[in-house]
């Protein structure tokens, strides 16, 4: 572990080197667990971790987290505080007091994970310094996944498929999508996902699978309805987000039409990718091929997005994107028709860019289903 850390700490400071940034400051956020291994959950407590150009890195932590830090297998300088809150600002002025270059002009920060608490305490003790986003640093650093991360990915997924194929078994009409989800929740537990999951599973039944983004309710399952069922799993801290709908019984007008068109443009995708070729040409692909199947104004979302430590990470896979995908990048293909007041069609997987192409690494069926 010592190699990883130190050598993901060495690529961070290599990349902060080329910039105008003096300092990047992060709170608990996976980029703080990629570059340390340490896991804070956020609370009325502030923690900083500050990464200048040349000193080791600098935590400011409660008294009551210094045990997570005792014995690290690389340099860190640690400033602890206690219970009152009257003598936090001054406790975190030796952070500034430690650094090298304590005149710090540019301050990088994580645009989606700071908070207001955080951002008064740097205010506070770097009155003069500009407080700057430096998200594009920070995907930069995570954006290329290595083989340690792909192998988590991928029994991030195997975990999913196996809690997913165990579940089946229970979708029966009477069910509510809530106990569906429940269900689900166990046997990822079961079979091996970290307890803190990626998401809350979606399970969306008859209209309800109409909404992308839909949360599970009491409704519940009769025959004849279709059912999108968004799920992962996490380990060692890395995701797994997959998609699969099915149907009870007599399928509904449409839908194996609209199943077919969802399912191609899924193939699309995933074959598309390669590297060298811009992230919008994949949703392009994808898009064209719902369009001229008459359904284009029924796919309401982009076609996918990275994952890792997070469920949403770069690089985003919708059109306007010209980042070029590299091999490493690793990302969702989702396709969706979702017709309202009748139902959705929604197929995902999880593609890694290889040195010559695509590696589908989800490997439940993409087949139609019928519970």
């Amino acid at each position: 572990m010592e190699n990883i850390f130190l050598n993901r700490q060495s690529k961070f400071r290599s990349l902060l080197q080329a910039t105008s940034f003096d300092l990047a400051v992060l709170n608990p956020s996976p980029t703080l667990v990629y570059l340390t291994g340490l896991e804070f959950h956020l609370m009325e407590r502030p923690i900083l971790f500050l990464f200048s150009k040349t000193n080791p890195p600098i935590l400011f932590l409660p008294e009551l987290e210094n045990t997570k830090v005792k014995q690290l297998p690389y340099p860190l300088t640690v400033i602890t505080y206690g219970e009152d809150p009257s003598t936090w600002i001054e406790e975190f002025r030796k952070s500034r007091n430690a650094l090298d270059n304590p005149t710090i002009s540019l301050i990088g920060v994580e645009e989606t994970h700071l908070r207001f608490l955080e951002y008064e305490f740097l205010h506070a003790v770097f009155p003069s310094s500009k407080i700057r986003s430096c998200q594009s640093l920070i995907s930069e650093l995570r954006i290329r996944k290595d083989g340690v991360e792909k192998g988590w990915i991928s029994q991030a997924i195997r975990i999913a498929e196996e809690g997913l194929t165990n579940t089946l078994p229970t979708i029966k009409p009477g069910i509510t999508e809530q106990e569906l989800a429940n269900e689900l929740v166990i046997h990822l537990i079961r079979c091996g996902s970290d307890p803190q999951l990626p998401f809350f599973p979606i399970i969306a039944s008859g209209e309800n699978s109409a909404n992308p983004h839909a949360i599970p309710t009491e409704r519940k399952i009769q025959a004849g309805d279709v059912i999108v069922i968004d799920w992962g799993a996490r380990y060692h801290g890395y995701i797994s987000d997959l998609t699969r709908t099915f149907v009870i019984g007599k399928a509904p007008q449409e839908f194996e039409i609209i199943y077919k068109i969802v399912k191609n443009a899924n193939q699309i995708g995933s074959q598309s990718v390669m590297p060298g070729i811009q992230a919008g040409e994949i949703d392009r692909l994808v898009r064209n091929q719902i369009e001229q199947s008459g359904f284009g104004d029924y796919f309401t979302h982009r076609t996918g997005h990275g994952i890792g430590l997070e469920t949403h990470e770069e690089p985003y896979i919708r059109a306007d994107n010209k980042q070029i995908l590299q091999p490493g990048m690793t990302f969702t293909i989702e396709p969706g028709i979702y017709l309202p007041r009748k139902f959705g069609v929604r197929i995902e997987d999880n593609v890694y860019v290889s040195d010559t192409g695509s590696e589908i690494l989800s490997t439940l069926s993409r087949d139609l289903i019928t519970l």
